[in-house]
């Protein structure tokens, strides 16, 4: 069979351009080196945060914006919970450049945002313990995005609409011609006319197969849940997710979900992976535990109590933006990569734009500067 579109990697970015190009009639492939939704890549854990006001620059916003709508589609056409409106804080000491940038977005594209100190910050949630240094902005409309959930629905989706997906499948060879793509694996080989590379940290290991190396650096990363005493004040009805930036760290959180405990990650940091395949288990690094369980304690209750911590992957480009190009200047090969640990939000507004890429359709948002040229002048 030709397929209109085979995607080499279904997580996040591949599964969402999976879904938008069966919509749009395409016959589309799927290859996985896992059986995604899995714990093996960037969407596991449960949950994402999606942020409108951007502090990683203003011209995020519009994707943003364009994600979210999508995600409310998504959410209107299945039981599962694709997004839950908690409203997103995001604080840490004053003058910080990426809190000045939140600020600066929102007022570009007249998003609504209150400005808090420290003070009220801690008189309306409870569960912070902010010290009078920290200012704080709250974008009531942000909120949480079940990752897992999501990728699984689009799965199903693009599956009902006549997408095939070779599952624990291995990448071994692909040729290219102008008009037809040949991906060739450990037991049998799919042909397309294009191609969409979105691999994740395995990214270079397929498009290696084509003489590219592209400039990415997969990370391990950890993340981990905690119990409070006052649990009551963390629930996801009455404390909302939640940014940390200073000088010299990131954080993230999310409120208690089903009773399953307050989540909290490092975005800064981590450990590079020479080899993306293996992933050391969580607890094999000392800070793993330590750096969460000690802002944990200074910013919210010196009762926090570690229950679980996982790891995961983020695949790191030199400025921490993404990379949604053609590959090669070649119009029938694209890659979508290097997400850097701030991509799940936007993968309906991704996985949408792609689907466009693919099929020759104006994009409703622009993603130029995304171009991986720009890497070529460093």
């Amino acid at each position: 069979m030709m397929y209109d579109v085979i995607i080499i990697g279904a997580g996040s970015m591949g599964m969402s351009a999976g879904y938008y190009l069966t919509e749009s009639g395409q016959r589309v492939a799927l290859i996985d080196s896992n059986d995604p939704p899995h714990e093996k890549g960037s969407h596991h854990g449960e949950t994402r945060l999606i942020r409108h006001a951007y502090g990683e620059g203003g011209n995020y916003v519009p994707l943003a914006l364009h994600s979210q709508r999508l995600w409310e589609e998504l959410d209107k056409r299945t039981e599962e919970r694709i997004f839950l409106k908690t409203g997103v804080l995001n604080f840490g000491p004053k003058g910080n450049v990426f809190l000045d940038t939140v600020q600066k977005s929102a007022e570009e594209y007249h998003l609504p945002l209150e400005v808090l100190t420290a003070e009220e910050i801690n008189t309306r949630w409870p569960g912070f313990q902010l010290d009078t240094g920290s200012i704080g902005y709250f974008e009531k409309n942000s909120g949480v995005l079940y990752s897992e959930n999501a990728v699984r629905v689009y799965r199903q989706l693009a599956e009902q609409n006549g997408a095939e997906l070779y599952t624990n499948s291995y990448v071994q060879a692909i040729e290219t011609t102008a008009d037809q793509v040949t991906v060739k694996l450990t037991d049998g080989e799919v042909k397309g006319k294009k191609l969409l590379i979105s691999a994740g940290k395995g990214t270079n290991q397929v498009t290696k197969l084509l003489g590219v190396t592209l400039p990415l650096t997969p990370v391990r990363k950890t993340f981990s849940w905690f119990k409070a005493a006052e649990d009551i004040n963390y629930n996801e009805g009455s404390f909302p997710g939640w940014g940390y930036v200073d000088e010299e760290s990131t954080y993230y959180g999310f409120p208690s979900i089903d009773g399953a405990g307050i989540k909290i990650g490092r975005h800064d940091g981590g450990h590079p992976l020479e080899d993306p395949k293996k992933l050391e288990p969580f607890g094999a690094y000392p800070e793993d535990e330590q750096e969460t369980s000690a802002f944990a304690q200074k910013h919210f209750s010196k009762d926090m109590e570690l229950k679980e911590g996982r790891v995961c992957t983020y695949t790191n480009t030199p400025d921490e933006d993404f990379i949604i190009d053609y590959l090669l200047g070649l119009p029938n090969i694209v890659v979508a990569c290097g997400f850097s640990g701030h991509g799940f939000k936007f993968a309906s507004g991704i996985g949408e734009s792609l689907a466009r890429m693919l099929t020759g359709e104006a994009l409703a948002v622009s993603l130029e500067s995304f171009r991986v040229s720009r890497f070529n002048h460093r």
